[in-house]
């Protein structure tokens, strides 16, 4: 008997595990925290762009929707505004062991144009409006989550995609997913291994269907947008390490030391010239493209090929 209690013991822990709140942190009533304000910035002219033709991916007389109108989808990977800030950059107070409260983080996506897009996030912050008028895309979308925590995605295309998360970037696939067409979300648990804290979800069926994402273990982070400023604020007095991240960069980390109601002005400058792409996509001229299949993925009204508001 008392053998069947230690299992379903042990089966009860590991069903509420993902519950429960995160290990090696405590939250405690902060009233004198610091506060770190600041801006990333890439520095130099942007890489360039990344080129997929549809005609290398299924379904893609649907996807060319987000086409750039010549059967190709482009990936800006770099979203700069004025004054050098990088948007999707992510900084991160890490090993804080207690603070303010930090409720479980639990991403959900949809895919939605043949893009994974946050479920919170709305339509206006991931697209923009070019020199012609005409509604275009901004990708990547950064997220933060949470290791042991579930992830959902929503499959809202009338195509089948397929959910893939990588661990370290290029690394190994811990979680794959069928994303049927439904409105029931599909998923499950994320579960890094120790050390790790960059995914990249990509399609297995469409490669440039991608986020990334960065996984912190307490609530002192911050997401810069299209100004590159952040702010993380009730952080308790003591000495800590704060990293900037952007997933085509190699992170940038600091030393600090917060002091009582403190403010501290903390800068992150990223160098564009040290981007470094494998040659297979730097490449410029596909063996396939768009010309073989000219009126599946080209048409003469380009107007109908970017994502509407």
């Amino acid at each position: 008997m008392s053998k069947k209690i230690v299992i379903g013991l042990f089966l009860f822990l590991f069903l509420i595990s993902p519950l429960l709140p995160s290990y090696g942190y405590d939250e405690i009533e902060v009233s004198n925290g610091g506060t770190l304000i600041g801006k990333v910035t890439l520095n130099g002219p942007k890489p360039p762009v990344r080129v997929f033709p549809l005609v290398l991916y299924p379904f893609g007389p649907f996807c060319k929707m987000i086409s750039d109108g010549e059967g190709n989808v482009i990936v800006q990977e770099f979203i700069v505004g004025a004054g050098g800030g990088m948007q999707d950059a992510v900084v991160a107070v890490v090993d804080v062991k207690k603070g303010k409260p930090f409720p479980p983080i639990r991403p959900q996506f949809v895919a939605e144009n043949c893009m994974f897009h946050p479920l919170d996030i709305a339509p206006s912050d991931h697209t923009y409006l070019d020199k012609e008028g005409r509604t275009r895309h901004e990708h990547p979308l950064v997220r933060v989550i949470q290791n042991n925590q579930p992830i959902s995605v929503v499959n809202r295309d009338p195509v089948l995609h397929n959910g893939q998360l990588f661990q370290s970037e290029r690394g190994n696939i811990i979680l794959n997913f069928p994303l049927p067409v439904s409105n029931e979300p599909r998923g499950g648990m994320i579960r890094l291994d120790p050390g790790k804290r960059i995914i990249q979800m990509i399609c297995g069926m469409h490669e440039f269907m991608q986020s990334w994402m960065f996984s912190v273990d307490n609530p002192y982070y911050a997401m810069t947008r299209k100004d590159g400023d952040f702010q993380i604020d009730r952080l308790p007095p003591g000495r800590y390490r704060v990293i900037a991240w952007h997933p085509q960069m190699k992170p940038i980390e600091k030393e600090i030391t917060v002091s009582a109601d403190e403010t501290i002005v903390l800068n992150f400058e990223f160098d564009a010239a040290t981007v470094r792409r494998p040659e297979y996509e730097r490449q410029e001229k596909f063996r396939i493209g768009p010309e073989a299949l000219p009126h599946e993925h080209l048409t003469g009204d380009k107007e109908k090929l970017f994502i509407q508001e």
